[in-house]
């Protein structure tokens, strides 16, 4: 037994089969397939022909590793790029072989002779023109009456167009992981169903475990115990709503220290909208809630300084109005609007996270204001409601307290009858304060005198907020309407 010359194909429409023993017959080209496979006793000639039928472009082939001689139809020779009156022995078939890849295939050959069974090889060949085409190649091994191999038929096929396109998906992917690999921070991929298959450089780089080690579910182990079931929870969330996953957790770097890390993920969808894939990262934030803490610490230091001011001037206004019957009532009212500027401190200051479920309102800022004058039913306060910030509740506080010691002295909540109903609305990105007392003295007209307290409060109002006053003195009581920009809010 020589060397084996390459596959060949078959599209002539007669052949002359008699090279492997057949009987002497002439077979057309759609039964060359079943009869070659059928007569090698590996396939029925249906089934020889369904799987010629099976693939688009390939085309049956019976070689004789005896003869050393391939027969091929003019299709065969434009494919190999072959003069039409070129003899195909092995060396002009063989000659087509792209020099890389002709020792591997010669190979496989023989070692599928001498094993026999099935076939399966791809390759390139090199046409007279010089262009390069990958082949695909399946079949089977034949036997002769011994059971000895004695040659192959099967199917080949252009593939070019296949192996061009992975190619370049693999260049593409080789770039994309050069991509991944060289940013500095941690990016990882999941199948739909929330299986991790893909981690970067800087995965491995900050855990220091071996590749391949957190793939699956492998990762949650990495994180804190006690962030474990809390990331598992919000991970489950969002693979069962398809909601992007966000959450703050510490993982356990290469030396075993604990850092703070944000992770996020999005899905990707395909056009029916169904999720195909998971794109994650994970942020080291270790510094910034250092940070945070530190001036979180200070905030509240300088907090509790601020609130010892306002009881030291408390004090001192009481102190001060001791044996002065003259300033008894302005120390009093001084030490009440200091009293109300604390609570508005206290409750402004806040904060998300720290086991509060929102952060200050608006509304939770009126309430805890009028707290000290809340008489059963007698205050409402009702409506929508948007953030505060520290600033804009400082000043608000004084517009809202100066209305609720007027209230207190001369309005609703100086009979026992009187209610006051605070309403707060959204409009035309403003916010819409109204305050309606009933119930109490009936009201002549506007006051002849406006006070210090109505004249700070205005101005806190026109000055810090960006935001006007409205009042109506009906007889019944008094409404007040204030409009604050929503964007004065946020400071």
């Amino acid at each position: 037994m020589g060397r084996l010359s390459p596959i060949v194909l078959l599209q002539a429409s007669s052949l002359e089969a008699s090279h492997l023993g057949y009987r002497e017959t002439t077979l057309q080209s759609d039964e060359l397939a079943g009869f070659a496979l059928g007569h090698a006793g590996t396939l029925s000639a249906e089934e020889g022909l369904a799987l010629a039928e099976a693939y688009g472009g390939a085309h049956p082939f019976i070689w004789d590793s005896r003869e050393q001689l391939t027969r091929a139809s003019p299709a065969f020779r434009v494919l190999m790029g072959l003069p039409a009156d070129a003899p195909l022995t092995e060396e002009t078939v063989l000659a087509t072989l792209h020099p890389a890849d002709r020792e591997a295939a010669l190979a496989y050959q023989e070692a599928a002779l001498a094993r026999g069974g099935d076939y399966e090889l791809e390759f390139r060949i090199r046409r007279g023109d010089g262009r390069v085409r990958w082949i695909r190649s399946r079949g089977r091994v034949v036997l002769d009456a011994t059971g000895r191999g004695c040659g192959i038929a099967g199917m080949n096929m252009d593939v070019t167009a296949r192996k061009e396109a992975e190619e370049a998906l693999a260049a593409s992917e080789g770039r994309l992981r050069t991509i991944l690999d060289t940013m500095p921070q941690i990016v990882w991929s999941t199948r739909a169903d929330g299986h991790h298959d893909f981690y970067n450089a800087r995965w491995y780089e900050f855990t220091g475990v071996p590749q391949g080690s957190t793939d699956g579910d492998g990762w949650n182990g990495l994180f804190h115990p006690d962030d474990q079931e809390r990331a598992w929870n919000r991970w489950r969330e969002s693979l069962g709503t398809g909601a992007p996953y966000e959450i703050e957790y510490r993982l356990r770097r290469h030396d075993g220290s604990y850092r703070w890390t944000l992770g996020r993920a999005l899905p990707i969808r395909d056009r029916a909208g169904q999720i195909e894939r998971w794109f994650g990262t994970c942020t080291d934030i270790e510094d910034l809630k250092n940070a945070e803490e530190a001036r979180e610490l200070v905030a509240r230091e300088l907090a509790h300084r601020i609130k010892n001011i306002f009881a030291v001037v408390s004090s001192l206004l009481v102190l001060s109005s001791r044996g002065r019957a003259e300033a008894r009532e302005f120390a009093e009212d001084a030490r009440a609007r200091i009293e109300s500027l604390a609570r508005a401190h206290d409750y402004v200051r806040l904060v998300p996270g720290r086991g509060d479920d929102a952060g200050p309102t608006v509304r939770g800022l009126i309430l805890a204001l009028l707290e000290p004058y809340a008489d059963g039913r007698r205050i409402r306060v009702d409506g929508t409601d948007c953030p505060i910030g520290t600033t804009a509740g400082t000043s608000l506080a004084l517009v809202v307290h100066e209305l609720a010691t007027n209230a207190i002295k001369y309005g609703a909540l100086a009979t026992a009858k009187g209610t006051l109903s605070v309403t707060v609305d959204m409009a035309d990105d403003a916010l819409l304060m109204a305050w309606h007392e009933r119930g109490g003295p009936t009201i002549e007209g506007p006051p002849v005198h406006r006070g210090f307290g109505t004249t700070l409060s205005e101005r806190a109002l026109r000055g810090q907020l960006g935001g006007r006053l409205e009042t109506e003195w009906d007889p019944d009581g008094l409404t007040a309407r204030i409009l604050i920009p929503i964007t004065r809010l946020a400071y």
